[in-house]
């Protein structure tokens, strides 16, 4: 299945310690909703090109937690985890976000989807304590995983049309 929206991830830097991510999907919400928030289904988009995820774990309710763990092609793990501070479905998550490999460098993500003619925009606002550590989140080639993560995730969001 073409995906016609793909590499349209746009990254901005709005703010010394803020990640802005929005992408538009040919898919609705509750589907796009579905395919970030579903274990399984994270499984399948969540490494990209990057490697295989091994482990989703995802307790979706507030004060639950999340965990992603995937194999890089380097063969190193890469593992980060969360928890949930709000929840409206279909629409909006706000999570801690941690990266194992640099625990001191928590953020808080906002997750917000809107609806148009049966196309979503998502956007993923990533809001970091300081700018070494949103500096270190962008330098990771985070950019290059979100294209590719964003592009098998409307691939699976459309399959299940």
């Amino acid at each position: 299945m073409a995906v016609t929206t793909s590499g349209t991830a746009i990254v901005t830097l709005p703010t010394d310690t803020q990640i802005i991510i929005t992408r538009e999907f040919d898919a609705p919400k509750h589907l796009v909703y579905r395919v970030w928030t579903t274990p399984d289904l994270i499984k399948r988009w969540w490494g990209g090109e990057r490697g295989e995820v091994t482990s989703a774990e995802v307790d979706l309710r507030v004060g639950g937690n999340w965990r992603y763990v995937m194999i890089a092609h380097g063969g190193f793990e890469v593992a980060f985890h969360g928890e949930y501070i709000e929840i409206v479905p279909n629409e909006r998550i706000v999570s801690t976000e941690v990266y194992e490999g640099a625990p001191g460098a928590a953020a808080v993500s906002t997750f917000t989807l809107t609806e148009e003619a049966g196309r979503t925009t998502m956007t993923l606002l990533v809001q970091h304590d300081n700018k070494s550590n949103r500096d270190a989140h962008v330098n990771s080639g985070m950019e290059v995983g979100v294209h590719e993560g964003m592009d098998k995730l409307e691939r699976l969001a459309r399959s299940l049309l």
